[in-house]
């Protein structure tokens, strides 16, 4: 199927590894622009990679906590890459402010989490509007779910998730398509480091795995990208608001199913 994303400039925030990376290779699959926003240089080999796919790809270093980094990384794109069709908002890290760490944490992870989402939204609207263009959120199913010690997190995914919503009837007369693609369990180099902190890495995963109802196993980085990258594309033309869960059924089906006695 020809997705149509020929030639057409999709930033990807955080696209350098993991989901991101997943979405950026995918891209330039078919025939997209990815145009990486990250703090840290992605893996010469990974660009590599993305440039022997499609050459026009590239990356641009920015902090996505600085306003003014992100106002110039925007404004570098533009000179570089020209007008934006596409926007995935994907940066951010699970990092654990609860109740105990107190506003100034808080505010600092919304920061990290969510502020950025608005921003490039913000500064990329007229491009969006002139392409007919998409967005896509990356969020998470404890916007959805809660998770109990992760009250900064939580709040930017289920924010992340009111936006959406939001943004698409705001654009909506643009010809412009808003939605969130919504993982539940992949493994990511992110959370691969988070098994490594259990004393049985192994035991750890198989209880989460037999939580999944479809296959039992972990979602795929490659699965969300497809999803994602449908979801960008014209092919999806009449699709905008919309939470897109890509987990394997673990949030809405019972986990009975995979054999447990809750």
């Amino acid at each position: 199927m020809d997705l149509h994303l020929t030639d057409k400039v999709v930033i990807v925030t955080g696209g350098g590894q993991g989901i991101g990376g997943a979405i950026s290779r995918r891209l330039a699959e078919e025939g997209a622009i990815p145009v990486i926003l990250a703090r840290r240089a992605p893996d010469p080999a990974f660009l590599a990679e993305l440039a022997a796919l499609q050459p026009k790809s590239g990356f641009v270093q920015v902090d996505l906590a600085q306003d003014d980094q992100i106002t110039r990384a925007v404004a570098e794109v533009h000179a570089r890459w020209g007008q934006v069709y596409g926007l995935v908002n994907n940066a951010g890290t699970n990092d654990g402010i609860g109740l105990d760490a107190g506003p100034a944490a808080f505010r600092a992870s919304l920061d990290q989490n969510l502020i950025h989402y608005y921003t490039l939204a913000h500064l990329l609207q007229d491009d969006l509007k002139a392409q007919q263009g998409a967005i896509v959120n990356i969020s998470s199913k404890t916007g959805v779910t809660g998770q109990g010690s992760t009250s900064a997190y939580v709040a930017a995914k289920a924010a992340q998730l009111g936006l959406t919503r939001e943004w698409a009837a705001a654009f909506a007369p643009h010809g412009v398509r808003v939605n969130a693609v919504i993982p539940a369990e992949v493994l990511t180099p992110m959370y691969d480091a988070w098994l490594d902190t259990f004393p049985d890495r192994a035991e750890k995963l198989a209880e989460i795995t037999r939580r999944i109802p479809l296959g039992q196993r972990m979602t795929l980085d490659t699965e969300m990208a497809d999803t994602v990258v449908f979801t960008l594309s014209p092919r999806a033309g009449h699709t905008t608001g919309q939470w897109l869960f890509v987990d394997g059924g673990y949030v809405h089906l019972d986990r009975a199913m995979a054999g447990l006695r809750d």
